[in-house]
This record gives C-alpha cells, structure tokens and sequence, in this order.
C-alpha cells in the first residue's frame, strides 16, 4: 500500500494506546486507507512483557479495542466497546515489528461490529486476531465530550 493512500488519524493526549502525553503509553500512531480499513505498526518492547520474551496478553487486547474502536474514527462513528474476543495464535516475541489492522465487518446505526489481525511485519505471519463489538453513545454524551474538550484530539505532523 503506498504512503499516498493513507491517511493519518488524530491522536489523544493521555490515550494509554495513542497518547502522545502519556508517559507510559504506547504512542501508536494509526492511519486509515482508502477502504476505512485502520493500520498501525508497533514493536514491543521489554516493559510490554507478559511471559519472559513474550508481549503480554492484556497489551494485546488493548492495541486491538483501539485498532477496531479507530474503524469507527474514520466513519464519524462515537462509541464505546461493548466486546472485545481476542485468539491468541503465536506468541508474540519482544523486538519483533509488527502490522496491526482493524476493519468493519458491520455497521448499523447503533452497533459497529469489527475485526483486528497483529501480524509479524517480516513474513506476515498471523500472530493475533479479534473481533469487537461497539455501540453508538447518545449524541448528548458526544456534545458534552466536544463541548468540555474532554479529549484533545488532533492530527500530528
């Protein structure tokens, strides 16, 4: 895919898996193609370590709620996670780069439904999947949230 068909999606500020001001996070930065499909590269690191050597489980589910919750980004789409099914196939080493994706499966008008693959940036191994489910919040909740700029949303260059 060529640089040209992505486009960079905005970050928050304290987001543990976008945030650009949290000390702690994991600082990925997500892009979205011309299918509204979501993309994202990430290499762990030795403070993502579940198992000796091996990227824990529950930073796992947390790059996928934001890969799969971000489809809903690129389709104007404010939601909240509802479910998130992850499989674990491969153990996940420390160092290695890897692809992460999320996609839409369905939409209606309130509840998006989607999937998210992690695979290894060098082979294209399959390495995790999930699927999500997420629900529309009240259009009330969404102008409190824009009004009170309860999140500093923007795109970084």
């Amino acid at each position: 895919m060529s640089a040209k068909a992505l486009r960079k999606q905005p970050t928050s500020s304290m987001c543990f898996v976008c945030g650009r001001d949290n000390p702690h996070g994991l600082h990925l930065h997500f892009f979205t193609d011309e299918q509204n499909r979501v993309h994202a590269e990430f290499t762990p690191r030795d403070e993502h370590q579940g198992f000796p050597g091996v990227m824990h489980g529950g930073v796992i589910s947390a790059i996928f709620d934001e890969a799969i919750g971000r489809t809903a980004i690129a389709n104007n789409f404010w939601c909240v996670t509802a479910e998130l099914t992850v499989r674990y196939k491969i153990p996940i080493a420390l160092g290695e780069p890897l692809q992460v994706t999320g996609e839409i499966v369905k939409m209606g008008a309130r509840v998006l439904k989607g999937r998210g693959e992690i695979r290894r940036v060098r082979d294209n191994i399959l390495l995790a999947e999930a699927e999500g489910v997420y629900v529309r919040i009240s259009d009330e909740r969404q102008r409190e949230v824009e009004a009170n700029r309860l999140l500093d949303w923007r795109v970084e260059e």
